[in-house]
Formats: C-alpha cells, sequence, structure tokens
C-alpha cells in the first residue's frame, strides 16, 4: 500500500501564490493582479479607457485574407496540350 502525504502549508502556499500571479496590463504592459482588481484585465481606467479608444476609433484592426488573383498575366508555361 502506498501512502501519499501532503504538506498542508506548502498547498495554502501554493493558492496564495497562483491567487497573486501578475499579469501584463495589454495597454502598458505593467504587471497587474487579476484578483480583486475591478479593471482587469487592465491595471487602471486609463488603461480600459484607452483600450476602449482604440476600438472605437477602429485601431485595432483584424488582417484580412489577401485577395486571390484572377488568373490574369498567367502564360500558360509548363502546361502541355
Amino acid at each position: 500500500m502506498t501512502h501519499i502525504f501532503f504538506n498542508v502549508e506548502a498547498i495554502a502556499n501554493l493558492d496564495m501564490l497562483t491567487a497573486m500571479t501578475l499579469r501584463p496590463c495589454p495597454v502598458c504592459r505593467t504587471p497587474t493582479t487579476w484578483e480583486g482588481n475591478a479593471y482587469r484585465p487592465f491595471c487602471s481606467a486609463r488603461c480600459q479607457t484607452r483600450d476602449l479608444g482604440a476600438w472605437s476609433s477602429e485601431s485595432y484592426r483584424v488582417p484580412e485574407r489577401p485577395q486571390e488573383e484572377d488568373g490574369e498575366g498567367w502564360t500558360g508555361e509548363g502546361e502541355e496540350g
């Protein structure tokens, strides 16, 4: 029979570390906590507002697919027949 022992203090410390994990603010890259942060994922109301302004002014763009060629300019080289 195998016995598994857990260090309760180590588990509690691990929970505290995961709760206190810092993430960079998407706007200014300042490390900020997730827990208890009313502006998450941003560090402040200022960064939250800057991001909203960038979206509303269409500063963020999703790249579009390149247009497919319509075949003009093809020489037909390498074709047999």
